[in-house]
């Protein structure tokens, strides 16, 4: 996003779109795949160990489905939509929550990056 913001011609508010558009779409995916990860997580190729699985699981349990006010955060923002499948979050909130969440984050990239370019 920021290689796009660089070019003056660019308009800020279609890359926003764009970028959260993307992110959002990945983020569903990963709810999608959460919701049929039961029926594979005990395979040995299953990328996720037991305890890092047990430890995303105590923090959605935690905080509910308010976790996903996170998901914007790099590292943590894609397991936690995958735990939220995982959860049975309901996808309306669901995707209104993690909309919001991108969106403002690359509001505030695009934001930084006008600011410095």
């Amino acid at each position: 996003m920021l290689t796009v913001l660089a070019d003056p011609e660019v308009s800020v508010s279609l890359a926003i779109i764009a970028a959260a558009a993307g992110n959002i779409l990945g983020s569903l995916i990963n709810w999608a795949l959460g919701r049929s990860v039961d029926a594979i997580r005990g395979r040995s190729w299953f990328p996720i160990s037991a305890a890092t699985f047990a430890r995303y699981r105590a923090f959605y349990l935690r905080w509910g489905i308010h976790s996903l006010w996170f998901c914007w955060a790099p590292i943590i923002g894609d397991p936690l939509t995958a735990m939220a499948g995982v959860m049975g979050a309901p996808i309306g909130r669901f995707l209104v929550i993690v909309a919001i969440a991108k969106t403002l984050r690359y509001v505030v990239v695009a934001g930084l990056a006008r600011a410095f370019f």
